[in-house]
Order: structure tokens, then sequence, then C-alpha cells
């Protein structure tokens, strides 16, 4: 996706990530934020690359008020116990509903 191999419609790109609407969201909004290079999870990102994590998280907070969210919820999936399919780190953005406590 991020050298463009994989045709997608891009909601946000930045110098190091890039975001795209989730093809089965679980909420009104479900956008995708994506690190460019290449970190198994959220762990090894936030060892190896904590700008690339913050930067992440900003794009979460610029496509949240872009699309007027009264709140939203960040999420990283870290090991197949934990729901993770995709084993290239990447940071849920779900909003657009009420959430309940505590998830899963």
């Amino acid at each position: 996706m991020a050298t463009g191999e994989i045709p997608v419609d891009f909601v946000f790109e930045g110098d190091e990530v890039f975001a795209i609407n989730d093809i089965s969201p679980q909420a009104p909004t479900h956008v995708l934020i994506i690190p460019k290079k290449h970190f198994e999870n959220a762990a090894e990102l936030a060892s190896n690359a904590p700008e690339i994590s913050a930067e992440m998280h900003n794009a979460a907070a610029s496509i949240a008020a872009q699309r007027e969210l009264d709140g939203y919820r960040s999420v990283f999936n870290t090991g197949a116990s934990a729901g993770q399919s995709v084993f290239h780190a990447h940071l849920h953005l779900l909003g657009g509903r009420q959430f309940a406590w505590p998830p899963g």
C-alpha cells in the first residue's frame, strides 16, 4: 500500500504514516493509520520509532477533528491473542458512535 503496489484511497498521508478507511468497519468512522516502515506490532514500533508512533496519534487527532468527532477510540492490537491479524503495526481510529467499557 505505502509503495503504491496495492491501490488504496488515502484518507491521510504524512512523512512516515498514511491512513485508509478500514474495509470491514466496526464503527461509522474506522480508519487504519499505518507506518510506511515495517514494524511487526505496536511494541516493536514504540521501542524502535517512538516518533512514528507519535505521528500516528497526531494523524488520528487530525482525522478525528476533520470528521468532527466528539470523541474517538484509538487501538493497537498487539499479538494474535489480542486480535492482531495483520502483522504490520497499525492504529485503529474508531468513532461516530457510543463505545462501551471495558472493550472486547
